[in-house]
């Protein structure tokens, strides 16, 4: 095959018929990846925001770290747990584009309207109403994705997504915390909010809908299954299971260690809000960038085109990234903390890419949303629910006469810190299991199962 035709593969217009076929040349499929990597790249900056003026906003609204927690992690999860499914049903069935462009919007106006709240109620109601929108778009644009890129070329295209990982957090600590350093924190959510709803408008001027497995072998349009039976699909799939309950766990420990991450820095260290966003955001950008590029093109080798190889590399990295945070959260060197940053923050960008890119490959076409979902809605309640609250109360149960301090967050920190062994430990029992599931899974998406 010439490399032309190579470089040419199915797609639909957005009003094309399920099915009906139109040409999407490579400039145009990469420019739908870099279109949804801003969509996460903004998703990624509005989350991260919150936790880089965790302790300016604790201070003005004299809340405890558990309440701190509970308003701005908690309040985010709660919608997005709570929608993420419905959104992913609809993801399979109606036109992602128009869902991700609503989405995006919806959470981008929330934004701007958490720099807007005077109180803890209004700034609570815009919080939870940002989980809304978020749940729509990563789903979305996994789904969108997968239908532009073929089955071998995915974890490479999701890798290149998730770049919007590194870069919104980024945005997220350094051009925040400067923001908020010398205009307050209600105008740091104002220029990150706005933005948004520019970009939203063109995802859905721009972007095609593709038709759902037209670049997988079988029927040109698979029909998405029922909820409970996708559900089911998935349960018998020991790869996908341990898959999704180690990347939910890393979540849990890399970015619950991270959403505290700024508080620790300035407790402990005495840095104030730009100092620490200074700190963290070269490290978020530069050294997460380089790992996921570094891993894009490890994937792109032949010898890791075995999906078991991918897995046991995931697993190497989470456990060794580990024992690095366990010197980073019980030293009292700064020095060695930031340089032990450039070790710690690059190894929690590496799984994402090719995570759902494998998950999606265990998926039939009409399921991906779902299966995305289901790894969404653990990974939050890990990172968003569980990791946030659990530091905030441990903390101030540490802490002298239950104020909490920089010590009480050390240790509440420390507490966190082992899980990421046992996100290791999945990934290695997933990778039994991936050729056979894999299999199973190709042949049921050809014989339109």
């Amino acid at each position: 095959m010439s490399q032309a035709q190579t470089d040419i593969e199915p797609a639909a217009s957005p009003g094309a018929r399920p099915g009906k076929r139109t040409e999407t040349s490579l400039a145009e499929r990469w420019y739908v990846a870099i279109t949804m990597s801003v969509v996460y790249t903004l998703s990624i900056c509005d989350r991260y925001s919150i936790s880089t003026v965790l302790e300016p906003i604790r201070k003005e609204l004299h809340l405890s770290d558990a309440n701190v927690a509970f308003l701005t992690g908690v309040s985010l999860a709660i919608f997005y747990v709570i929608f993420g499914f419905p959104l992913s049903w609809l993801i399979d069935r109606k036109s992602r584009r128009r869902i991700i462009s609503a989405c995006l919007i919806a959470w981008s106006a929330l934004t701007v309207a958490t720099g807007l709240a005077r109180n803890y109620w209004q700034l609570l109601c815009a919080r939870i109403g940002v989980g809304v929108g978020e749940a729509g778009g990563t789903p979305g644009a996994n789904s969108l994705l997968s239908d532009y890129f073929p089955a071998e070329r995915r974890p490479m295209a999701l890798q290149v997504f998730s770049l919007g990982a590194p870069v919104g957090a980024w945005l997220g600590s350094q051009i925040a915390g400067a923001i908020a350093y010398h205009y307050g924190w209600r105008t740091m959510f104002l220029a990150l909010g706005i933005p948004g709803v520019a970009v939203g408008a063109l995802v859905l001027l721009t972007i095609r809908e593709p038709p759902r497995g037209g670049l997988d072998d079988g029927a040109d349009h698979h029909a998405a299954p029922p909820f409970l039976e996708t559900m089911r699909y998935m349960l018998r799939q020991p790869s996908a299971v341990h898959l999704i309950i180690g990347s939910s766990v890393v979540a849990l420990w890399g970015w619950g260690l991270m959403w505290w991450t700024p508080a620790f820095l300035m407790r402990s260290y005495g840095l104030n809000v730009d100092q620490a966003g200074a700190m963290l955001g070269p490290v978020h950008l530069i050294g997460g960038s380089v790992a996921m590029i570094a891993s894009t093109w490890l994937l792109s080798r032949p010898w890791l085109s075995s999906q078991r190889r991918i897995l046991r590399l995931l697993g190497i990295n989470i456990a060794l990234a580990t024992v690095v945070t366990a010197v980073i959260y019980s030293t009292h060197s700064l020095a060695l903390t930031r340089a032990l940053f450039w070790l710690f923050i690059p190894s929690i960008y590496v799984y994402i890419g090719p995570g759902f890119g494998i998950l999606n490959n265990l998926a039939r076409p009409g399921m991906r949303a779902v299966y995305c979902a289901t790894v969404l809605f653990t990974a939050n309640l890990g990172n968003l629910i569980i990791a946030p609250q659990m530091v905030g109360v441990l903390s101030d149960w540490f802490a002298p006469h239950h104020v909490a301090d920089a010590e009480s967050l050390r240790l509440a920190m420390l507490c966190l810190v082992p899980t990421g062994f046992w996100a290791a430990w999945h990934y290695f029992v997933s990778a039994r299991h991936i050729d056979e599931d894999e299999r199973r899974a190709a042949a049921d998406s050809a014989a339109g199962a």
